[in-house]
């Protein structure tokens, strides 16, 4: 089958996510800065998704441009991540109205760890169809940023519930990580 399709329909959900976080924020009480104080939550953990998305879309992008076509077993990877990537909206909303409580805190956190490991079968499951010799899987090599957002993910759930800042901190440092476009898959195409 075509990947045309599986990336069509996937910045398709990721251009809606965006909106719907976006359509989640409210507009500030008062008409001067001093208005925003209140919101900084909201908008920090808007930035944070927008990031997070962003990066998502930027390596699926990547990832698609090492594949050459696609399956049912990959639709259905696909699926899965892109059920994960749905609920960022949701706890977006509510670490941000929480102000960074413990329970929304954490639950981001393990929404953003079932959207990594999604996006880790997606791309075995996508080396698994085009084989252990092809480009695809020479780009993905051992994945060292995706196994330690795993690692730095799981230590921020439980975190939460002691230092919710410093869970958000964790969640900060693995967007830095990926903010820089995953340029394996660039440089094994290129060749």
């Amino acid at each position: 089958m075509s990947k045309s399709r599986v990336e069509a329909f996937s910045d398709g959900v990721v251009a809606i996510l965006i909106t719907i976080m976006v359509l989640e924020l409210d507009v500030p009480e008062g008409v001067d800065a001093a208005a925003l104080g209140p919101l900084a939550p909201v908008l920090s953990s808007y930035v944070l998704s927008f990031v997070f998305l962003g990066i998502y879309w930027n390596n699926h992008h990547h990832l698609f441009q090492a594949v050459e076509r696609v399956n049912g077993p990959i639709l259905w990877a696909n699926l899965h991540l892109l059920f994960w990537l749905s609920l960022v909206p949701f706890v977006t909303a509510w670490m941000g109205q929480s102000a960074f409580a413990a329970w929304p805190t954490a639950l981001y956190g393990g929404v953003l760890w079932m959207a990594a490991f999604a996006y880790y079968v997606l791309a075995r499951t996508l080396v698994g169809h085009h084989g252990q010799d092809s480009l695809l899987a020479a780009a993905l090599g051992t994945d060292v940023k995706g196994r330690l957002s795993l690692v730095a993910y799981s230590a921020a759930v439980p975190l939460a519930f002691v230092r919710p800042w410093l869970a958000g901190a964790l969640y900060v440092l693995v967007a830095a990580m990926w903010l820089v476009p995953d340029r394996r898959i660039e440089e094994v195409l290129v060749r």
